[in-house]
């Protein structure tokens, strides 16, 4: 319908100068005219506006027949091409202004890599060190896609209150689909869990012992900062990376690979992806990858690269396995702090960890 009002403003507006002539552009005349085709207007209407139009530049032959495939009557057509006629000695019609093109970034030189790479290898092998005590909550949103594929189903969300101190991670249960529960363990969860997000998972990629294999990858963006990008590679025979399958009480260690995403300014790793290598053929899980994103959090008005979010995702047999947690409420740890834990949030908008 607003297609149709704004033609006929157009056809009103053009028909009231009729007596003064219209004046156009070529290509404004070339857009009317498509659009009364589109609305199936009278080809004797569009004709009779078309002998009424002054035009400011030429009007070329080429264009006027193109329009005779687009549907334009031969009224209109005749019309068209006196008008092209009429319009030779007019100037030309100005060329498209050029498409801005912007060249991508120059990848850093090899010696460059190399201390970008030892800058990231640092600030990763000392970002525990950084970290103040604190507590968080965890919220983990569990799916599941028995067919394989990406339809998940919810299976149960989880409150968990998480502290921070001196270095080591605590995990206490608070709900369960927003049922209090007391007295159970992460451990005790069954199903896929994980934990590490605060330093283990940096130190398995940069510690000097997991020899890991760096590549520079590309550069990148994530909430609008530039990302040095590297893909890296831990072997089997250097890794301590641990898939356990709760159902037949299995622990196995696999190799792995991914991306780093490091902050081009500070050198903090803002993602990890990864991606489990050498799975034992025997065991039930067959594939498993995480991707985690930290971003900058203010506690007690300091910024630290803190955890937000970390996506797991396992196949056992045909059945795909989702979990989805999210790390909210940061505070400072101490006997002063009280921060009640309600009702699991909303989980977090994709702009916050989309690239």
């Amino acid at each position: 319908m607003k297609r149709c009002v704004h033609f006929l403003c157009l056809l009103i507006a053009i028909a009231a100068l009729a007596p003064a002539q219209a004046s156009m552009t070529a290509d404004q005349l070339v857009g009317f005219v498509k659009s009364s085709i589109n609305l199936h207007e009278d080809d004797r209407k569009i004709a009779e506006i078309v002998k009424k139009t002054r035009l400011s530049n030429q009007l070329d032959v080429r264009t006027v027949e193109s329009l005779q495939g687009t549907g334009a009557g031969s009224l209109t057509m005749a019309a068209l091409r006196a008008l092209s006629v009429a319009s030779a000695s007019l100037p030309s019609a100005p060329a498209p202004a050029p498409k801005l093109s912007v060249a991508p970034m120059a990848a850093p030189s090899a010696d460059e890599q190399k201390n970008i790479l030892a800058a990231i290898t640092e600030n990763a092998l000392n970002y525990s060190n950084g970290l103040p005590n604190f507590i968080c909550m965890q919220i983990t949103r569990r799916y599941v896609d028995q067919a394989g594929g990406e339809n998940f189903s919810l299976t149960d969300t989880i409150a968990e209150r998480l502290s921070y101190f001196k270095h080591k991670e605590d995990y206490k249960v608070i709900s369960v689909n927003d049922t209090p529960v007391t007295n159970r363990k992460h451990e005790q969860l069954g199903g896929a869990t994980s934990s590490g997000e605060f330093g283990s998972m940096l130190l398995g990629i940069f510690s000097p012992e997991s020899q890991t294999e760096f590549e520079w990858e590309r550069w990148g963006k994530l909430r609008d900062h530039v990302m040095h990008v590297f893909r890296f590679r831990v072997r089997l025979e250097n890794s301590k990376y641990e898939i356990t399958a709760e159902a037949v009480k299995r622990t196995v260690v696999v190799g792995y690979h991914g991306l780093i995403f490091a902050d081009r300014d500070s050198h903090a790793v803002m993602r990890i992806t990864m991606e489990a290598d050498d799975i034992p053929p025997d065991f039930p899980i067959r594939s498993a990858s995480e991707s985690l994103d930290y971003d900058s959090i203010a506690i007690s008005g300091q910024k630290f690269i803190l955890p937000i979010k970390v996506d797991m995702r396992m196949r056992d047999g045909r059945e795909v396995m989702k979990n989805e947690a999210e790390f909210r409420l940061y505070n400072k740890f101490g006997a002063e702090t009280n921060i009640q834990f309600g009702e699991a949030p909303d989980p977090l908008p994709p702009d916050k960890t989309k690239q």
